[in-house]
């Protein structure tokens, strides 16, 4: 028989499984084919809330509930084959009751820890009601002190279990409160790539709440170590940190926060390396007069902006076209660089573009540029 997928799996409007799941700015996740084309019917209320939206409302990418979603196809098995033997486990698969006895007990091994983790790690990622038994047993206090073990395997497991439990709405705040923002950052300062990669993921999923954005953006260094990954680290895990930072920075404190940890030049210079989600927080970034003052001391940026208008994806184009309407509006210095690099005739080019975010951001910028003309 075809195997089960968990509901919050599903699309609230296609009713099928994602392939790219996206939050809309109510905190509800859609997959993003099935929002995109709602909004361009001209929706602008949340379909399960009928709430309204921005004008151009911002779809974040939910990559934890991505990654859970491709785990779970991975692990999961098409059909049964009861004429085939069962697998052999170096241990036997316990009751999520006595497993979280295992990890809870201070008595318990590290081996045990581990493997109760593992366990508890695969049943959350199908089942709510698992997550919410973890969550109201009192589990969470122990999975938190696994985080930051010395052990690199134990500190993994228990960051993917809290992953998986701060996908339900109901626990992001929980979790907070019970101290997970302190034990994250800690990861993120010293875990391995893949915690940090795992780490940045479930600040971004705490995120979505819009108290946890403050709570997160006032932790002595949360912002500043996800900075620095940016930085300094590698592939999987500086997409997640973008990312992160993306979402936090949308709480307007927060931007005086990354600006205040040096991270415009940082994301100029990953965004010239071809990392498109950089692009994505400076136009968060260039929202604030500190930001675009920022960006104007960068050497070359509306030169980055423009390779990304020739050659990004459309949600790298639309972020990049945003930053340049941002600092063309107010800077008249930006206004004369652009000019010569050419955005007016790529922006012309792209005012017929199929994406309707595409049009609606060209045309904009088009009415800055014509604006100030005079000033080239």
């Amino acid at each position: 028989m075809a195997c089960q997928f968990p509901d919050d799996f599903k699309c609230p409007i296609s009713l099928e499984i994602m392939t790219d799941p996206v939050i809309l700015t109510s905190g509800h996740t859609f997959d993003r084919p099935s929002i995109q084309r709602w909004l361009n019917a001209g929706h602008r209320t949340c379909p399960i809330t009928n709430l309204p939206l921005p004008e151009q409302p911002s779809l974040i990418p939910n990559h934890a509930l991505r990654s859970l979603i491709s785990n779970y196809i991975l692990v999961s098995p098409l059909k049964s084959q009861p004429d085939q033997p069962s697998p052999t486990y170096s241990r036997p698969r316990l009751e999520p009751r006595e497993l979280i006895s295992s990890l809870t007990s201070r008595s318990s091994s590290s081996e045990t820890k581990l493997d109760s983790l593992a366990q508890l790690n695969r049943l959350s990622k199908r089942d709510p009601a698992i997550r919410r038994h973890l969550t109201e047993s009192g589990a969470v206090s122990a999975v938190l002190r696994c985080v930051n073990s010395p052990e690199q395997a134990l500190g993994e497991k228990a960051l993917s279990l809290l992953l998986n439990l701060s996908l339900d709405d109901d626990n992001k705040v929980g979790l907070v409160a019970e101290g997970a923002i302190g034990r994250v950052v800690a990861a993120l300062k010293s875990g391995s790539p893949d915690c940090r990669a795992i780490a940045s993921t479930i600040l971004t999923s705490l995120a979505v709440v819009e108290v946890n954005k403050a709570t997160i953006g006032a932790y002595p260094d949360a912002i500043r170590n996800l900075v620095r990954i940016i930085k300094y680290g590698e592939g999987r895990e500086v997409k997640e940190a973008a990312t992160a930072l993306y979402t936090i920075c949308s709480f307007p404190d927060n931007r005086r926060r990354a600006l205040d940890c040096g991270a415009v030049p940082i994301l100029f210079q990953i965004a010239e390396l071809g990392l498109e989600r950089a692009v994505e927080v400076l136009g968060v970034l260039a929202k604030s007069k500190e930001g675009r003052e920022e960006m104007g001391r960068i050497d070359g940026c509306v030169g980055i902006l423009v390779k990304v208008l020739k050659n990004g994806s459309a949600r790298g184009v639309q972020c990049a076209l945003l930053t340049l309407d941002f600092l063309c509006r107010y800077s008249e210095l930006m206004c004369r660089e652009a000019g010569r690099e050419g955005v007016l005739e790529i922006c012309v080019s792209l005012v017929e573009d199929e994406n309707e975010k595409i049009r609606r951001s060209a045309s904009s910028l088009v009415q800055t540029l014509n604006g100030n003309r005079l000033m080239w």
